[in-house]
């Protein structure tokens, strides 16, 4: 953990970030607001989404009912190899080079549902959920299952707003092989602890997200960070706070490679305050066949492709393993 006093510069404030109404019609509009965005920090509230207050409720009631069970029964549905249900305390390292063990979080990953028998069963990040007993958690799987699609429609419609903003067709994103049959995860977290970044400790180690863009609703326990010039030294580091009927929005991988670098993956991570935090982020990936490579309105003369194409299969399949790797060396 070398340079931590370098790395570890103060947090300046408190992060303003664009807001997107995705009730306005005028859709070049809110491509123009977009672009800034994802240009600048890679992190956007959205509102006016559909996703009614009660069913936010709802999923977190949920959520907490279930991280609030004994670890014997939430090892029931321990994390099978296709990264579907319970990751325990510490189960992900996202930051090895500053993090001492892994994150001071516990999850449940629900991802699209595919039967053992279904079309697409035999890839690798296609699989059938794993659920709580409903006979414990009676109602779970409902809620968490329409959550989930709502959650899925509102990352479609900031897909449309994004084409725009790529100057590509409003559908562009909308085809089979990308957003049609997308690779889409909810996770739930539940944090907890102190974090202390001068001994490596963190609820959640810094990262960009793998994916296109990560749709996040959490409670109001402040943690969540970002650091916007992921590469200047030392870092800088601002809170994001959440905002009652907003949802955050930053974009992953993917889409920095898809722009050419043009939209940000911006470094984030959340440090814990000592009290119980919740939240839950749904990640949206193409599909599994989707070649990755520099969208013709994202390359010139000038500025060529700066990352080569590749499978979004092979690419997500790299990072999953490499978040957990530490579990072959204990």
């Amino acid at each position: 953990m070398a340079n931590k006093n370098q790395e570890e510069a103060s947090i300046i404030k408190v992060s303003t970030l664009t807001c997107i109404d995705l009730a306005n019609s005028d859709l070049h509009q809110s491509a123009v607001l977009l672009k800034q965005a994802c240009s600048d920090s890679g992190f956007f509230y959205v509102t006016n989404h559909g996703i009614s207050e009660e069913l936010n409720d709802q999923a977190f009631e949920q959520s907490k009912k279930f991280f609030a069970l004994p670890l014997e029964e939430k090892m029931k549905v321990l994390r099978n190899e296709k990264f579907r249900g319970y990751a325990p305390l510490c189960d992900q390292l996202l930051d090895p080079k500053n993090q001492v063990g892994g994150d001071y979080k516990e999850g449940f990953t629900i991802g699209t549902e595919v039967p053992n028998n279904g079309p697409h069963c035999d890839k690798p990040l296609y699989s059938p959920n794993v659920w709580p007993n409903p006979d414990v958690l009676p109602g779970w799987r409902e809620t968490m299952e329409k959550y989930y699609q709502e959650a899925l429609r509102v990352c479609k419609s900031i897909a449309r707003i994004m084409a725009l903003a790529l100057d590509l067709d409003v559908n562009y994103f909308d085809a089979p092989e990308m957003l049609g049959n997308p690779i889409a995860d909810m996770i739930l977290f539940h944090y907890e602890g102190v974090s202390d970044p001068s001994k490596g400790i963190y609820a959640c180690g810094a990262h960009c997200d793998f994916g296109m863009l990560s749709l996040l609703a959490t409670d109001d326990v402040m943690g969540l960070q970002i650091c916007k010039d992921k590469d200047l030294k030392p870092q800088k580091w601002e809170y994001v706070p959440s905002i009652k009927g907003a949802y955050i929005v930053n974009l992953g991988n993917l889409l920095e490679r898809w722009s050419n670098g043009f939209f940000k993956s911006t470094l984030h991570r959340v440090l814990g305050n000592g009290r119980d935090r919740y939240s839950i982020p749904f990640f949206v990936k193409p599909s599994h066949d989707c070649i990755i490579e520099c969208l013709l309105t994202c390359q010139s003369e000038n500025n060529p492709p700066k990352y080569p194409a590749i499978k979004c299969s092979t690419y997500l399949s790299q990072h999953y393993k490499a978040a957990h790797a530490h579990h072959k060396q204990t």
